[in-house]
């Protein structure tokens, strides 16, 4: 790099311009847009580090007028309104270069252009190298030895830099000249002029041969092409005006004081990382560089600890604890049958922080020493604080200990304040909630744990602030020992009934793949789409439907959109759905079978935005049944021990009886309370015939309507499902409404709320925000509409289930019963029932389930068992 020094000039409107329509819309917890906030300083941060410039400036454009529509009332008209999206985030951009200490030039009656035009002249002036970094292209004219322009590519990901040379060996104009190509050809997006009938092409061929615009008006006659002579003859005038148009001043009457618009190395640090914090941008937390200030600060927030290293210290801790303590566990594998334990457990008690190095202890002696912790974690008068505390839960129960007493979980809280985040680790919530930044060394975990008694609080009071007391107190936190116990008693695999399946699944495979070869009328490899594109759309001539950069896309939407056109549509989405049953469920379950004969899934709560539990390792909520041999697989499950059966219960049609319950629709509360079913209702009323001469069709097309009302379905989507014309689909979903009339109003009053709040909410109070719902584009501003809609239902089922699985198991607990609760999948319970205790479990579980929460309908559970997981459905 130059020893010279360096001026940074930054084209604010175009680089949030660009920022915004590359990156996916992204909102913070208050339902502020940031994604253009996000990806401008994204951007700032990397060419600050590149560059390390002496000098950051970024220019902005003002709404008054410019001179430019002083002189062309039309100068940029037409243009679209900026959306309300990108618009909120500017004054966001701007506090943040304030706090970043970088000065802003923008004026009334001059373009952001010219100011850059302006600056960068002084520099050059001044002999500074300067970088302009911006997406517009109009800013190549001021490229020269010494002014560098940086376009920004692809969105903001890519970059071009051009000097003086690079335009003249790229495009063969200087950049002076290549005002006169824009004058020439003019700009749609500026709504500049030009000349008629010469484009870009024309335009770079006469200022290459000519010079300049005035050379080429001067030898009109020299030039080829009667249209292209009629053309700069007749608008000479405005070939010349086009170009004084786009022209970028240099001049501007700006004070600038290089001086005072020198790099800082003091800048509001503590107000930029609190704006990262609330803006949640924590990946460029850790990009901002420290000052000495923050260093020092830094050093303050460590803390003191003791180092429990040996039984004797540990026994000592143990007598000195008898009041609420603050627990971290760090360094874990959560696989319960794993031979790794906790490696340490922090501490704080009364303001004592302890770290306790648990294997050193261990090794020291174990029976001691887990005599000791049992003093203290299944002591019911020592409450706990926890992070996350299912994996404690989980671990200390490798270890024969019961952790009692759990009065609250931070990362549970944090996730039902907002279900939207990605994060909930305790160093995020902390940065997040007390505006303390910390980093991930052993110490700073101390720390952490320290102030995990003011997370706490601040959370516990956003939760009575939420009105949410309930779905956290008698829900998501017992839940969290439901979910451990779960994860500890695993579900039994049958290795021989695996193997047998994975040969079913390969003949079929084998047989499928043969099928597809006859339709194609030869042999390919059906895996990869680029072999399957040139099948489908150049030897089949199937429809196009979407390219992509490689070739012709062949994904689930585009094979669901040719299902119609050919029947080997139809074999290849039941090959992929039987190549990814056998992959994912037959390989992938022999992976993860424990020395116990039993895979031990990972349930998770903190993962959808609805409320509903999700598994990992494997999703055992996500085996698709819509082929039977996606059921076999369900075969293998059997039960734990010899003399258990395997015992379901599962919610009839629950989301509807929610939507009865939420919307208050007599007609549809009617037909639950009298047990009719609900389909066959709904194809009388919709297809106006007497209950008994509905078909099967008209049933299984009501039941389509049913659950997509549920969904927002409109007549396009309602139409493709049921390969009816809009016209009818439209005609359904009409009549729906005029007979279920408050179902009507009921989404139309929670799109409002929704519009209003930003939020929508269930039964028990559990949130969900919807930004998407305030969105300027048609779709996104749809989708919200759908998801406000959807939410509370879905959401109030997850409530449902979530307070049946507690009550469950504590109904089995109390009872003393070796029978297990083990699954839960959607909106179904699976136990591992004695076969002795089989009675009176099942008039628990379908008590529990139907009396959990009284509701204007019915909750109706059907009950069934079987030797596995098959046969109990």
């Amino acid at each position: 790099m130059s020893t010279k020094e360096v001026m940074l000039i930054l084209d604010g409107n175009s680089l949030m311009n660009r920022a915004f329509y590359a990156l996916p819309l992204l909102t913070n917890n208050e339902g502020l847009h940031t994604n253009a906030i996000y990806g401008f300083t994204n951007m700032l941060l990397k060419m600050k580090e590149e560059l390390t410039p002496n000098y950051v400036v970024c220019t902005f454009d003002r709404s008054a007028p410019t001179f430019r529509h002083n002189e062309y009332e039309d100068y940029k008209a037409g243009r679209k309104k900026m959306p309300p999206e990108l618009r909120e985030q500017f004054p966001v951009v701007k506090d943040l270069l304030s706090k970043l200490a970088i000065d802003i030039f923008e004026i009334d009656g001059f373009e952001a252009d010219d100011l850059i035009g302006t600056l960068s002249k002084v520099a050059e002036e001044h002999d500074i190298e300067t970088y302009i970094v911006t997406g517009d292209k109009d800013a190549l004219q001021l490229a020269s030895d010494k002014t560098k322009v940086v376009l920004t590519k692809k969105g903001i990901t890519e970059k071009e830099i051009y000097d003086g040379n690079r335009m003249i060996e790229e495009m063969g104009v200087t950049p002076t000249q290549f005002i006169d190509v824009k004058g020439l050809m003019g700009d749609p997006s500026d709504n500049i002029p030009g000349v008629p009938g010469v484009g870009e092409k024309t335009a770079f061929k006469l200022i290459k041969e000519y010079g300049s615009i005035e050379n080429v008006l001067e030898n009109i006659d020299n030039i080829s092409g009667k249209k292209v002579k009629e053309n700069l003859f007749e608008n000479r005038e405005q070939a010349i005006f086009s170009k004084r148009l786009a022209t970028i001043m240099r001049d501007v009457p700006v004070d600038i004081d290089l001086e005072s618009i020198k790099s800082k190395d003091n800048y509001d640090e503590e107000g930029v990382r609190r704006l990262f914090i609330d803006l949640q941008f924590k990946s460029l937390l850790d990009r901002m560089p420290k000052s000495n200030e923050s260093i020092e600060k830094e050093e303050k927030l460590k803390v003191d600890y003791i180092v429990v290293d040996n039984v004797n210290k540990l026994k000592d801790l143990c007598q000195s604890i008898n009041e609420e303590i603050f627990i971290t566990f760090k360094n874990v594998n959560e696989n319960v049958f794993s031979k790794s334990l906790i490696e340490n457990i922090y501490l704080n008690n009364k303001d004592n922080n302890y770290l306790i190095n648990l294997r050193s202890i261990l090794e020291e002696d174990d029976k001691t020493s887990i005599e000791c912790l049992k003093k203290i974690f299944e002591n019911e008068e020592i409450k706990k604080v926890c992070h996350d505390v299912k994996v404690p839960y989980t671990i200390l129960y490798k270890m024969g200990i019961d952790l009692k007493s759990v009065i609250f979980d931070t990362k549970i809280a944090a996730y039902l304040v907002d279900s939207s985040r990605g994060d909930y680790e305790l160093n995020t919530l902390i940065r997040e909630y007390l505006k303390i930044v910390i980093n991930n060394d052993e110490e700073d975990m101390i720390t952490e744990t320290s102030l995990l008694k003011d997370l706490y609080n601040e959370l516990n009071l956003q939760i009575k602030n939420l009105n949410m007391e309930k779905l956290y107190y008698e829900v998501e936190l017992p839940l969290t020992k439901v979910l451990a116990s779960m994860e500890i008693e695993g579900f039994r695999v049958d290795k021989e009934a695996l193997t047998h399946i994975g040969d079913k699944f390969s003949i079929e495979i084998e047989k499928i793949q043969k099928e597809i070869y006859n339709l194609a009328d030869e042999e390919f490899n059906v895996n990869s789409p680029k072999q399957l594109g040139k099948i489908l759309f150049e030897k089949l001539d199937l429809p196009v439907i979407k390219k992509t950069k490689t070739g012709y896309s062949t994904n689930a939407e585009v094979l669901a959109e040719l299902e119609d056109k050919h029947p080997i549509i139809e074999k290849v989405i039941y090959y992929r759905q039987l190549a990814k049953l056998y992959s994912t469920y037959v390989e992938g379950l022999k992976n993860v079978i424990d020395e116990d004969g039993r895979i031990h899934s990972s349930f998770n709560q903190t993962v959808t935005t609805t409320g509903r539990l999700s598994s990992t390792e494997p999703n055992l909520q996500n085996i698709p049944i819509k082929y039977e041999m996606g059921k076999e697989i369900r075969k293998v499950f059997v039960p734990n021990d010899d003399g258990c059966v395997i015992l379901s219960g599962d919610y009839s049609q629950i989301e509807l009886r929610v939507l009865a319950h939420i919307a208050g629709d007599e007609s549809m509360i009617d037909a639950f309370k009298h047990h009719t079913d609900i389909h066959t209702k709904t194809a009388s009323e919709v297809f106006k015939v007497p209950l008994d001469q509905v078909t099967s069709v008209m049933r299984s097309n009501a039941k389509a309507v049913n659950f997509g009302i549920v969904y927002g379905i409109g007549d396009f989507s309602l139409a493709k499902d049921l390969h009816i014309s809009r016209k009818e689909a439209k005609e359904y979903i009409d009549t729906y409404f005029e007979r279920y009339p408050n179902v009507k109003k009921y989404m139309d009053d929670t799109i409002e709320k929704a519009k209003k709040d930003m939020y929508v909410t269930t039964i028990l109070n559990r949130r969900r925000f919807i930004p998407e719902i305030l969105n300027s584009k048609k779709m996104v501003k749809a989708f919200g509409e759908r998801l406000a809609m959807n939410s509370p239902i879905q959401g109030s089922a997850a409530d449902i289930i979530k307070m049946a699985m507690v009550n469950v198991y504590n109904e089995l607990e109390n009872r003393e019963l070796k029978s297990t609760l083990i699954l839960q999948v959607h909106d179904e319970l699976i136990l591992n029932v004695y076969k002795d205790e089989l009675n009176e479990v099942r008039s628990l579980l379908k008590e529990s389930m139907e009396n959990i929460i009284k509701l204007n309908v019915p909750l109706e559970v059907d009950i069934d068992e079987g030797e596995n997981w098959y046969e109990a459905k």
